[in-house]
C-alpha cells in the first residue's frame, strides 16, 4: 500500500505545514471530508462555512486517509467506492446494484480502506518506537558480548600461560632439590672410596716395607741370627689384604606421568561459558494508537516549547522526617520521594512530609539510591559491596553483587532501564552499566589517552541524548562522557572552588549540579554541551546539596544543614 508524503511525514513525526492556500502554519487538523490539512486558525475559519458544517474535522492523527481514485473497469465512468464483503471485492456505485450483489452486505471502501491505513501506520510505530529500538538494544548487547568474550578468553589464555610458568618454576625447583640430593649422596661415596683408597695405599706402602726386610734376610751374609737359618714362619708374616664395600651405583627412576596428568596439573576450562540461553527481550506493550499518540504529542510538544525561564519560581516546601539532611533525593511514585542523609538513614515520604517507610543503610553523604522504570527502589551498599532492590510490595533482593568495587553512586536510566554506577577501589574509579536485570555490559575508567576519568563518583545521573553525567568530588569536577564512554567534557564551576554534589538532567537535555563549596551555594545550569547558562539558585534563596525533576517539570532540591527540600519551577 503505497503511502502519500503527509503519511511518510507523519510516520517519521516531521513537521506537517497547513495546505490552506498563503498559510505556513502548523498542520494540527484535517478534514475528512476535504482531505485537507490545516492549522487550528485555517480549521475555523473551514467550519463557519455554511457548506462544511457538516464536515468531519478531527486531530491531524485522527485523519481518515483518502482513498486513491480509480475508474471501475465495467462502468468506466464510475469510481470505485464501495467493498462487496460477500465477494471480498471492490466496486463501483453502479456495481451494486447488478443482480450478482443484491442483498450482499456492502461496505464504503473508504472506511475499511482508513482503517487498514491506521493499522498500517500503527504498524510502523511499532517498528520504530520497539522492534527497531530493541533489536538495537539486543544488537549492541551481541556486540558487548563478543568484546566481552574475546576478554574471558584473553583472560583464560593469560592464566593458562601463568599456570605453565609456575608449573615452570615448580619443576626448576624441585630438579634444584633433587640434584642437591644426588650431589650429597655422591659426597658420600665419594668420601668412603677415598678413605678406601688410603687404606690400599698404606697397605701397599706396608708390603714394600716388608719385601724390604724380607730381601735383607735373603742378602745377609751372617748365619747368627739370620732367620733364614733357623724357623722363620712367625717372622715370614704377611698381613691380609684389607677387606673393604664396593658401593651400589645410584639408580635413577624417571616419573611416571602422561600429558593428560600436566594437562589436569595445569586446570581445565569450563565449558559453561559457552551455554546459550535466550536473550531478554522486553515485551511489546499493547497501547490504543490514539494513546500512544498523544504520549508522542505531549513528549513532543515539551521538547519543542519549554525553554529556561528569565526566573525561578518557588512552588512549595516540604520537611522530612526522619533525616538530618536532605543528601539526595530519588522521586518515587506519583506523590512520594526517597531522601537520604550522611547517617544512613533512608526514607519515603509523600510531597507533604508524611513518612511512608525508613530504611537504615550503611551508606550515606553520596547519591546511593534511584527509583527504577518499575518503581522498585534499588541502593547501594558500600561496606558490602552489594545493590540492593526493595519492590513496590516491600520484597528485598540483593540485586548485584560488586565484587572489590565500593558502589557510591547509582542512577536507573529513564531511556532503557540500564543501571549506571559509581566505583571506587585502591583509589582508582569506575562508572559500570548494567541491565536491567543485573548483568554487567559496561565499564568506563579512562579516556582515549588512557587517563582516568573518575577520581570519586558521588553522584550520578543520565542526560536525554544518552550522556552518562557525574558529578565527581575527588576532581572536584562534572565528568560527562556519552553513551560510548567517551569523554566529551568536564566542568569545573564558575568560581574559585569548586565542589559538586547533586546532579540531575530535565527533559530539555539541561544539566543542574549543586556547588556546595559553603561560599558559594549554588545551583547552575549547562546545556548539554556543558556551555554554562547562569546560576539558576544562590544564597540566601538556598542551601542546595541534592537535586531532581519530577514529572512536572519541576526542580526538588535537597538542603544542608535542614532536612527541607524546596520544590522550584524555571522551565516555561
Amino acid at each position: 500500500m503505497a503511502m502519500s508524503k503527509a503519511d511518510t511525514q507523519d510516520a517519521g513525526q516531521h513537521y506537517l505545514v497547513c495546505n490552506t492556500e498563503g498559510c505556513q502554519s502548523n498542520c494540527q487538523f484535517y478534514c475528512n471530508a476535504c482531505h485537507q490539512e490545516m492549522c487550528e486558525e485555517c480549521r475555523n475559519e473551514h467550519l463557519k462555512n455554511p457548506d462544511n458544517r457538516s464536515h468531519e474535522v478531527v486531530p491531524y492523527r485522527q485523519r481518515r486517509h483518502q482513498l486513491p481514485k480509480e475508474k471501475c473497469k465495467q462502468h468506466p465512468t464510475k469510481y470505485i467506492d464501495m467493498h462487496c464483503d460477500d465477494c471480498n471485492i471492490p466496486l463501483c456505485s453502479h456495481c451494486c446494484t447488478m443482480p450478482d450483489h443484491l442483498r450482499h452486505k456492502l461496505v464504503d471502501l473508504e472506511t475499511i480502506y482508513s482503517e487498514n491505513c491506521a493499522e498500517c501506520q500503527g504498524k510502523i510505530r511499532q517498528i520504530y518506537q520497539y522492534f527497531i529500538p530493541t533489536s538495537e538494544e539486543l544488537w549492541q548487547e551481541t556486540n558487548a558480548d563478543t568484546t566481552e568474550i574475546k576478554k574471558i578468553m584473553d583472560d583464560i589464555r593469560t592464566s593458562m600461560k601463568a599456570e605453565g610458568e609456575r608449573l615452570k618454576k615448580l619443576v626448576e625447583k624441585v630438579i634444584l632439590q633433587k640434584i642437591v640430593g644426588v650431589n650429597d649422596v655422591e659426597k658420600s661415596i665419594t668420601a668412603m672410596l677415598q678413605n678406601q683408597g688410603k687404606t690400599y695405599e698404606d697397605y701397599i706402602s706396608y708390603l714394600k716395607d716388608v719385601v724390604k726386610e724380607f730381601s735383607g734376610y735373603l742378602s745377609s751374609t751372617q748365619l747368627l741370627g739370620n732367620p733364614m737359618i733357623s724357623t722363620i714362619s712367625g717372622q715370614l708374616t704377611i698381613k691380609s689384604i684389607p677387606q673393604t664395600t664396593k658401593p651400589f651405583p645410584s639408580v635413577f627412576t624417571p616419573g611416571q606421568f602422561s600429558e593428560e596428568d600436566v594437562s589436569k596439573l595445569l586446570g581445565t576450562v569450563n565449558d559453561s561459558t559457552y551455554k546459550q540461553e535466550n536473550r531478554a527481550i522486553k515485551p511489546l506493550e499493547t497501547l490504543k494508537p490514539t494513546d500512544q499518540m498523544k504520549q508522542d504529542e505531549k513528549k513532543s510538544d515539551v521538547k519543542q516549547t519549554l525553554s529556561l525561564s528569565s526566573f525561578v519560581t518557588k512552588v512549595k516546601e516540604y520537611t522530612l522526617p526522619g533525616v538530618k539532611h536532605a543528601y539526595h533525593v530519588s522521586l518515587g511514585k506519583s506523590g512520594s520521594v526517597w531522601v537520604s542523609d550522611d547517617d544512613g538513614n533512608l526514607v519515603q515520604t509523600d510531597l507533604q512530609g508524611n513518612a511512608l517507610q525508613k530504611i537504615k543503610t550503611s551508606s550515606g553523604g553520596t547519591g546511593y539510591h534511584t527509583v527504577t522504570q518499575d518503581m522498585d527502589l534499588i541502593y547501594a551498599d558500600d561496606k558490602k559491596h552489594v545493590i540492593n532492590r526493595i519492590t513496590m510490595d516491600k520484597k528485598f533482593t540483593k540485586f548485584i553483587k560488586t565484587g572489590d568495587w565500593e558502589p557510591l553512586s547509582i542512577h536507573s536510566s529513564k531511556i532503557n532501564g540500564d543501571i549506571l554506577v559509581g566505583m571506587t577501589k585502591d583509589d582508582v574509579a569506575k562508572v559500570t552499566r548494567y541491565n536491567k536485570t543485573g548483568r554487567e555490559i559496561q565499564n568506563i575508567q579512562r579516556d582515549n589517552k588512557e587517563q582516568e576519568l573518575y577520581s570519586y563518583p558521588r553522584y550520578i545521573t543520565e542526560n536525554i541524548n544518552g550522556d552518562i553525567c557525574t558529578s565527581d568530588n575527588g576532581i572536584k569536577a562534572v565528568v560527562v562522557v556519552n553513551k560510548s564512554g567517551h569523554h566529551r567534557f568536564s566542568y569545573s564551576g564558575q568560581q574559585s572552588v569548586f565542589l559538586p554534589r547533586g546532579i540531575c538532567t530535565d527533559v530539555v537535555g539541561h544539566i543542574i549540579v549543586c556547588d556546595a563549596y559553603f561560599e558559594n551555594r549554588t545551583v547552575d545550569i549547562l546545556d548539554q554541551d556543558g556551555q554554562f547558562l547562569r546560576f539558576l539558585l544562590k544564597p540566601p534563596d538556598i542551601l542546595p546539596r541534592s537535586v531532581c525533576m519530577d514529572d512536572e517539570n519541576n526542580l526538588h532540591v535537597g538542603q544542608y544543614p535542614t532536612n527541607k527540600v524546596t520544590v522550584f519551577k524555571y522551565l516555561q
